[in-house]
């Protein structure tokens, strides 16, 4: 990993962490999940993780912090590799379609969360998670607004000003996209 990416994954956990915080007095509305699928969908998986780990970790630092850190850094990795792969994958996803994908990855977060306390705190599934649903159903909202708000403006600058980060299959090397048994 070259320093010109760990100083942009630096920049990026810091607008998370301002971001969450500047949001925290709203109930689940916040531009960490839209930044996470946005930055790996253009700069890969494993920067997707960098960046759901830092944010976790610096954001629950001022926030507090608990056993949901954890399911939290599980949680948001996983979007992160999920949309890396996307990214890796697919050269041309239509907006509205991403936008989507980030109203069900609130909906994911707050599913994983759910499962967590009911496993740690013993409290039935169900109800539990129904008595989230609104929250969760303001997180997913919160994405679709924060990606349609950032996905142009990101995207744009990571293209632009950042190109040497960019990982798209059209951009990997030919021996990474084809097969061992390639005769």
């Amino acid at each position: 990993m070259t320093t010109k990416k760990i100083a942009l994954l630096g920049m990026l956990i810091a607008l998370c962490v301002v971001g969450r915080i500047a949001f925290a007095s709203v109930p689940n509305v916040q531009p960490v999940t839209a930044i996470i699928i946005i930055c790996a969908f253009w700069m890969g998986p494993l920067s997707g993780v960098i960046l759901a780990v830092g944010t976790t970790f610096a954001t629950n630092l001022v926030l507090g912090t608990g056993l949901w850190t954890f399911t939290q850094i599980f949680a948001w990795s996983v979007i992160g590799l999920v949309s890396g792969a996307l990214g890796i994958w697919f050269k041309k996803v239509p907006v509205f379609i991403l936008s989507l994908y980030a109203g069900l990855c609130g909906l994911f977060f707050g599913l994983v969360l759910s499962i967590q306390n009911m496993v740690v705190g013993g409290f039935p599934f169900l109800p539990y998670y129904l008595a989230g649903l609104p929250f969760d159903i303001n997180h997913a909202i919160g994405n679709v607004v924060f990606f349609i708000v950032l996905y142009p403006i990101l995207s744009r600058l990571l293209n632009e000003k950042a190109p040497f980060i960019v990982r798209r299959k059209g951009t990997l090397p030919e021996y990474m996209m084809s097969s061992t048994n390639k005769k």
